[in-house]
């Protein structure tokens, strides 16, 4: 069975762009506005492009840089009095190095205009490697604001207002954030205008033929401009909808709640949200709706769109909201027994990552599996558990309030963590000093006595931890022989006693019983390295993999999750016999989760065929056939092989 993807966009790998490192060695701005005029032709696959920006320097400055896609030419940059600014490529982090004519003195607003142009076909570096985020073909084009097509200031933080025209040949529309009006154009050739004045982050836009599929849902009108997946646009448009007025609820309501759906290529983001607009990857769109994507990127209408962080440290906020956000849509889809399920599996991603801490998540690579299991998965962790301490009624009041005060601006964690303690009325330094500033999450050690009282029963017990600084309230279930009862224990330094009386006779007792708190136990290490593992195999690097899965095994020796993935490793690397003893150990395991036998039995099977052992080969299809488990198809693959010896997929290279 294939690994699953981290996250909504997550697997890709390591970006050029050092965020947040040696920015504070140069002078500090704030781009206020941008005046963009580009001219796209989809034919020859190129932009043109004017830019006039409008920023006040923070700094007294004789040089600045912008970042600029190093697949367009840089003609010229000049100042308010028309002269030329000298400028030089920097071709390692995509960037413009500036050397102004005269200083600029802090607080003075100037402006540059930067002409430029170039081919943007897909298959250029991109800022992040391996990520696509613009191209432009002859029937379709998208630009995205990480792709740099555009001189980017603070990227993510700075927010900005935007006053864009585009110029494109009759018969493409352009759809993009903002006030759309239509403008002069000559030559055959349609020129729309878009106009922001909300600082945000609309530095994006698509190019395409044809109608939209709209549909209404929720009282929301989508437009959803799909190709490949056409046949998806209605299902998608009633879930965009039933999400957006899900979130109106829980976060208050947009401006403008109507939203355009666009489907990419092959390559991109699994989604993208920018003012107004999602962009979806066919892949990621599918043949089922993806409900958790939906969510997480209609929830950036708020987190990211209409609130942001004030620089990159805080990301936790944008990224974990709008994880959070997909665990909140599960629940109300499905229950709070789905929900659970899903707060697991983003505390093992919260954990696959120990340093740094999320204070320090700007030296974390853009779009690297690190940065979101930190940012995007430990952030749903704290807020989790915030939702916890502050109770429902609060938590989802600070939701609410946060958008509210802070729309149109930028929020800071120490922003963020004044507004929760003035709702709630209580301190929550430790609570940010131990999740957000720290690193590390505790291992609990449980012991404790029972006692016949006059009045009842009592019990005395010690929760030992191995963090000397950690301080949470942790709830604690004593199981009776009548109706269990819960305690919140406030657990501080390495050692924490309490005694809890109690009417019925304990038969037991739970620490954490809900799974509230990040924390370690067997099976949590066991699901984390393996976890780990998964990350490593998706860049194909067997031997980490491999060490990550035996940490796994030595934890948990019949983990036959743990194994697969093992015999898996094996598999890929051409090592059949290690395989197969590894997929026979996951057969003997726990069998947790339950696929592992369909799929062992199958790749038992395909071994068996490269070794020319046909007999064999067929009876572990068969084998499979018996478990009667379709995960991935699996009834199907196994019938293929009965039918058609496997063949093994041989490297060219």
């Amino acid at each position: 069975m294939p690994v699953k993807l981290l996250g909504s966009v997550a697997l890709a790998a390591v970006t050029v762009l050092a965020q947040g490192q040696g920015q504070s060695q140069r002078p500090r701005m704030d781009v206020d506005n941008y005046t963009i005029d580009a001219q796209v032709d989809p034919s020859a696959q190129t932009i043109r492009a004017t830019a006039k920006v409008r920023f006040t320097p923070l700094d007294d400055a004789t040089s600045l840089s912008f970042e600029l896609n190093n697949a367009l030419n840089l003609d010229s940059v000049t100042d308010e009095a028309g002269r030329q600014v000298p400028a030089s490529r920097v071709a390692q982090d995509m960037s413009v190095r500036l050397s102004l004519a005269a200083p600029l003195p802090k607080g003075k607003p100037a402006t540059l205009t930067f002409v430029y142009g170039g081919k943007l076909t897909g298959a250029e570096e991109s800022p992040v490697w391996g990520i696509k985020f613009a191209a432009i073909h002859p029937e379709f084009a998208y630009l995205l604001y990480p792709a740099r097509w555009f001189p980017v200031n603070d990227y993510t933080t700075d927010r900005f207002t935007a006053d864009l025209r585009v110029t494109v040949p009759s018969g493409y529309k352009v759809i993009a954030s903002g006030l759309e009006s239509a403008d002069a154009a000559a030559d055959g050739k349609t020129a729309v205008r878009f106009q922001v004045a909300s600082p945000s982050f609309p530095g994006s836009f698509a190019v395409v033929r044809g109608d939209p599929t709209t549909i209404a849902s929720g009282g929301i009108n989508t437009s959803l401009y799909f190709r490949e997946r056409k046949d998806m646009a209605g299902a998608y448009g009633q879930e965009t909808g039933r999400a957006m007025e899900f979130l109106s609820g829980l976060y208050g309501p947009l401006p403008n709640r109507n939203l355009m759906v666009i489907e990419t290529e092959a390559g991109t983001p699994n989604g993208y949200s920018a003012p107004g607009i999602l962009f979806l990857s066919p892949r990621a769109i599918g043949s089922e709706v993806n409900a958790k994507l939906l969510a997480n990127q209609v929830s950036r209408q708020w987190w990211g769109g209409l609130v942001s962080p004030s620089t990159r440290n805080h990301m936790w906020i944008e990224n974990g909201m709008a994880r959070y956000a997909e665990l909140l849509y599960t629940e109300n889809v499905n229950g709070a027994g789905a929900m659970e399920s899903q707060v697991r599996d983003t505390y093992v991603e919260a954990l696959t990552v120990e340093q740094p801490p999320l204070m320090q998540s700007a030296r974390l690579e853009d779009y690297s599996p690190e940065f979101w299991a930190a940012t995007a998965g430990k952030g749903a962790a704290v807020l989790h558990m915030l939702r916890s301490i502050l109770g429902d009624d609060k938590f989802f009041q600070l939701l609410k309030t946060v958008p509210q005060r802070y729309a149109g601006k930028s929020i800071s964690t120490a922003d963020f963590q004044k507004l929760a303690e003035e709702l709630s009325g209580q301190s929550l330094n430790y609570f940010f000093l131990q999740w957000i500033e720290s690193s590390g999450a505790p291992e609990f050690k449980l012991e404790y006595t029972m006692f016949r009282t006059s009045k009842g029963f009592r019990v005395n017990g010690k929760i030992s931890q191995d963090l000397d600084t950690f301080r949470m309230p942790v709830a604690l279930r004593i199981d009776t022989e009548g109706n269990p009862e819960e305690k919140k224990i406030e657990v501080a330094g390495t050692s924490t006693d309490f005694a809890v009386e109690t009417f019925g006779k304990p038969k037991n007792v739970v620490l954490d019983p809900k799974g509230q708190l990040l924390r370690y136990d067997n099976d949590m290490r066991v699901a984390v390295a393996i976890k780990r593992g998964e990350q490593f195999m998706e860049v194909a690097e067997y031997i980490e993999a491999l060490n990550e899965y035996k940490k796994a095994l030595d934890v948990k020796r019949n983990s036959s999750l743990a194994h697969y993935r093992t015999a898996d490793a094996y598999f890929l690397q051409g090592n059949y016999q290690a395989a197969a003893n590894e997929f026979r150990e996951a057969l003997s395991g726990d069998l947790e989760p339950k696929w592992t036998e369909v799929w062992a039995h199958i790749h038992l099977g395909m071994i068996y065929d490269i070794t020319d052992q046909r007999d064999r080969a067929v009876n572990e299809y068969k084998l499979a056939q018996r478990t009667k488990d379709n995960t991935q198809g699996a009834l199907e693959e196994a019938q293929k092989y009965i039918t058609a010896k496997y063949e093994r997929q041989r490297n060219t290279n």
